[in-house]
């Protein structure tokens, strides 16, 4: 039986003319450590969504033959390393914030649920399950129900784009970098 054959690489290909336009100029750091541009971390994050979500990523910077000269190229992966993993972090702080505010909005909820239901209990029984009483207590029953649906649309649905950018972040992380001369 014959071995799944491994999946395709995934390819980016950047052109610059100067390193420096791959980095924020406002991060006062050093580069290994320098936040990429807003531009170059959109074009890269763009790019990494079309690949196949199997491949891993390969990062080819194409760089004029003076300007390689000058770049730490070492230093350069390890930007793009630790520029993705931060980011990857930076959404399981998000993922994490969503899941406490959902646990908050599912008691408050929760909480909610169940005044509505014992007030449409209530005016059944004080109204003797009279047409305004159904009305009211069909009206409480929804809004219990209604005040649940943040909580619901957040452990069902929300989570999935946060998680699948993490993902795409830990993958760029773990991309190889190259440079190449123009």
């Amino acid at each position: 039986m014959a071995a799944d054959p491994k999946p395709a690489e995934g390819l980016i290909e950047l052109r610059i003319e100067e390193t420096a336009h791959l980095f924020d100029p406002l991060d006062p750091f050093p580069i290994p450590s320098r936040d990429l541009s807003k531009t170059a971390e959109a074009f890269i994050v763009e790019w990494a969504r079309e690949l196949p979500k199997d491949a891993p990523i390969r990062i080819l910077v194409h760089i004029p033959d003076e300007e390689l000269k000058k770049t730490d190229i070492a230093g350069l992966k390890t930007a793009f390393a630790t520029h993705f993993s931060q980011r990857a972090r930076s959404v399981t702080g998000d993922l994490h914030e969503m899941f406490r505010v959902g646990r908050r909005s599912l008691v408050i909820g929760l909480a909610v649920l169940v005044v509505c239901v014992l007030g449409a209990q209530t005016a059944l029984v004080l109204m003797n399950s009279s047409t305004p009483a159904r009305i009211l207590s069909e009206g409480l029953i929804i809004l219990g129900w209604v005040a649940n649906w943040r909580p619901i649309e957040i452990f069902l649905y929300d989570w999935w784009a946060l998680a699948r950018r993490r993902k795409l972040y830990q993958r760029l992380s773990q991309s190889t970098v190259e440079t190449k001369p123009n």
